[in-house]
């Protein structure tokens, strides 16, 4: 009985058909054959109220669905979600399926109205967009279903709850995929030439002819072939990469409902595929005060599987970035040559000034790729209109921001730093093009 009163409901329908009925023996007072029609239609409301319920609760399972999630959903990116609902009534089902949704996409009217013919079937899609990494608890789907009377309701509470975790945006990883194929040699106008050099990477052991190196002989290979057999190395083409995150509260800055640090999130994630696929090994790491999430740079199969982790656990602490630390432990930790992509963000030449020092100590070790932000809103300013002196001003401080950038852009050029100024909207590809640019010129 407390199941029944839980899912039973009384719809609109019903509260219209009584009104009408209320107002009939209201006039029933000053006409009596209304009184009398009243009460006939009072008997015929409720005859069809319990007709309609019995419609509804003479199945256990009158209605049955089916919800499909992704394993887990990528940040930024549209997530598809697919539920199929089939009516096991022998009518023509009129429903409502209010989904409860994670509380992060802040949606509390999700309904979908359905009208599905009996024994059928139907398939909704729809998609959701994360704007925050994270866990996400997915509850249960509520569908409410009515008969063609739709004098009363059931309500059917179906599915599993269900935990996901929100990841940096992976489904973008193969639109870049086509990058790290292209022919970049060509386009350049250079040559690929296969050079033998002494570093450590093994090609193959090979009969000694004159010219090779007599310290590269392999006695055991020689002894067994009963000839001189020499091992042959080629120049190492691998070199480190490491994707350096700036946490900072200046990374907190919103734009299209996504972070600073979430743009540089996803980026990280994008370029770390396209180096592993370039050859090159991939690593990370994210400072503030401190430098954590530490992932030394490697070419493994469960690189990516690693940067993946460590990326979605990755919160900020909204602290001033410390450059001082990132420069000591990177000159303790990282000794080879490598290229160093720093996703931070200057808005002056103030801000820059206050760091350029150890930027330009990192340099002098490393190839430093600084990458950094345009405020679009700004730019947006700047294209509008001025209707009013405030605009004028406002139009003109805008500028000088923009400007602002622009010099610091400037400034680090002067000193051998490489950068990348871009809206946040197109961090990856902008970002994955400049990689390309400097490994097919040779600066790493």
């Amino acid at each position: 009985m407390k199941h029944f009163y839980n899912t039973l409901f009384l719809n609109n329908r019903f509260f219209y058909f009584l009104g009408t009925v209320a107002v009939c023996f209201v006039i029933g007072f000053f006409a009596p054959i209304f009184y009398e029609v009243s009460k006939v239609l009072l008997c015929v409301i409720t005859i069809l109220v319990f007709v309609d319920i019995f419609l509804l609760y003479h199945l256990k399972k009158g209605v049955s669905l089916k919800r499909s999630l992704p394993e887990r959903l990528s940040n930024g990116d549209l997530n598809k979600v697919t539920l199929k609902i089939k009516n096991q009534y022998t009518f023509t089902s009129h429903l409502s399926i209010i989904e409860e949704l994670p509380y992060q996409f802040q949606k509390r009217d999700f309904i979908f109205p359905l009208v599905i013919p009996s024994k059928e079937e139907k398939t909704i899609y729809y998609d959701l967009k994360p704007s925050e990494r994270g866990v996400y608890n997915f509850g249960k789907s509520n569908v409410y279903a009515s008969s063609p009377l739709q004098l009363a309701t059931k309500k059917y509470i179906l599915g599993e709850e269900t935990v996901l975790k929100c990841y940096p945006s992976f489904l973008k990883l193969r639109a870049f995929d086509f990058k790290a194929f292209s022919n970049n040699a060509i386009s350049y106008g250079t040559k690929k030439v296969r050079r033998i050099g002494h570093s450590l990477e093994f090609e193959q052991i090979k009969e000694y002819v004159s010219g090779d190196d007599i310290r590269t002989l392999n006695w055991k290979a020689t002894a067994k072939r009963n000839q001189l057999m020499v091992n042959q190395y080629v120049e190492e083409k691998s070199q480190p990469v490491y994707s350096i995150i700036d946490k900072g509260r200046a990374m907190q800055m919103q734009f299209n409902e996504l972070s600073l640090l979430d743009y540089a999130i996803n980026a990280t994630l994008a370029i770390s595929n396209i180096i592993l696929r370039k050859q090159d090994k991939a690593g990370m790491l994210s400072f503030s005060k401190n430098l954590e999430d530490w992932i030394v740079a490697e070419k493994r199969n469960s690189q990516m599987s690693l940067i993946s982790e460590a990326l979605h656990n990755l919160k900020t602490d909204f602290s001033e970035s410390d450059f001082s630390t990132l420069y000591a432990v990177i000159k303790r930790k990282i000794t080879h040559r490598s290229l160093l992509i720093i996703y931070t963000n200057f808005e002056t030449m103030d801000g820059l000034n206050r760091q350029l020092t150890y930027l330009r100590a990192l340099a002098k070790n490393h190839l430093v790729l600084v990458v950094f932000f345009k405020n679009t809103e700004l730019q947006t300013l700047i294209n509008s209109k001025a209707a009013t002196i405030q605009d004028v001003y406002d139009s003109i401080i805008a500028e000088k921001f923009m400007y602002e950038k622009v010099r610091i852009v400037n400034e680090l050029k002067k000193y051998g730093i490489q950068s990348v100024l871009t809206s946040p909207e197109n961090l990856t590809g902008d970002t994955i093009n400049k990689y390309l640019e400097l490994k097919s010129r040779g600066l790493f």
